[in-house]
């Protein structure tokens, strides 16, 4: 197994793989134009987006297939380990890589506003496949960065590569949106296998033991990251992951409020709640009423 190395500057990173440094926060790098390499791993202390060129028809990643072969972006960001294992031997990389330090971005709109960018939180095989027209796009903002690069640094350069970083990263958006779309199919079986993660969870012993299921605990069931389930929910069912969670909860709470052997706290307890106010606080805000009233009513 090779070594994980640790890359704390835009620099570092450009020692790597062979390029120049020509601006010391952000880089762009055609993997083509570059001298072979040994491939490596590292743990990411900056932002990178590596756009794959895919010429061999369809492509796996997990257990999917997917169809576009113009190419595939991978967002990474700080804290990530990313890369691929060495065998020892230097290798000719193909594809295109944007690196910028999170200095970059400190004291901007996109500074502000990076963690709206989510897909910098998914895994590698939830990576955004574009079309033809959507890569070319893509390569538009990649050359209009890579412009400012070259050009002599001045009092705009800084602004214009953020403005064109975010610019990016704003299409992308709207590409994984589209993505959300066009592969609704996959999302509907996500969804399924969501819901019965759920069920599972509550109908055994675990939330008396571990409380309620966290959003993270359903993603790795899943096998995706969180961020991906939040956002493919939102997008399919205009709810959020943790707002799925808790309808579940209500659900199978209301199914045990029936049993009126059982005390408000004991349904509360084997509910995941540490404390039965909480739930009783929770189900009322959902419901309109304490969990009581629920079950005079009923």
């Amino acid at each position: 197994m090779s070594q994980v190395n640790r890359i704390n500057s835009v620099k570092e990173y450009n020692n790597l793989v062979g390029q120049e440094t020509l601006h010391p926060l952000v880089s762009v790098i055609d993997f083509s134009k570059v001298k072979p390499f040994e491939f490596f791993k590292a743990h990411m202390n900056v932002y990178a987006i590596f756009l794959k060129d895919i010429k061999c028809g369809n492509i796996t990643y997990g257990i999917n297939n997917y169809d576009y072969e113009e190419g595939t972006l991978i967002f990474i960001s700080p804290g990530q380990v990313y890369g691929v294992e060495s065998n020892g031997e230097k290798q000719q990389a193909f594809g295109t890589a944007i690196i910028f330090h999170p200095d970059l971005i400190h004291g901007t709109s996109l500074g502000k506003n990076i963690q709206d960018y989510t897909f910098f939180s998914y895994e590698v095989n939830e990576a955004l496949h574009l079309s033809a027209r959507e890569r070319e796009i893509i390569n538009d903002c990649i050359n209009k960065i890579n412009y400012e690069l070259e050009h002599a640094i001045d009092a705009h350069s800084k602004t214009l590569i953020v403005s064109y970083i975010e610019l990016f990263l704003n299409y992308s958006k709207r590409f994984y949106e589209r993505q959300f779309i066009t592969r609704s199919h996959v999302n509907k079986d996500i969804l399924t296998r969501f819901e019965h993660v759920l069920n599972n969870y509550f109908a055994s012993d675990e939330p008396l033991e571990s409380g309620l299921p966290s959003v993270r605990y359903c993603a790795d069931k899943l096998f995706i990251s969180p961020n991906y389930l939040g956002d493919l929910l939102k997008k399919e069912t205009g709810k959020s992951a943790q707002e799925h969670i808790q309808l579940k909860m209500i659900g199978v709470a209301k199914e045990k409020i029936f049993d009126s052997e059982k005390s408000i706290s004991e349904i509360a307890y084997e509910l995941g709640f540490r404390h039965p106010q909480h739930f009783t606080r929770m189900f009322k805000k959902q419901v309109g009423m304490s969990p009581i009233e629920y079950r005079h009513q009923n």
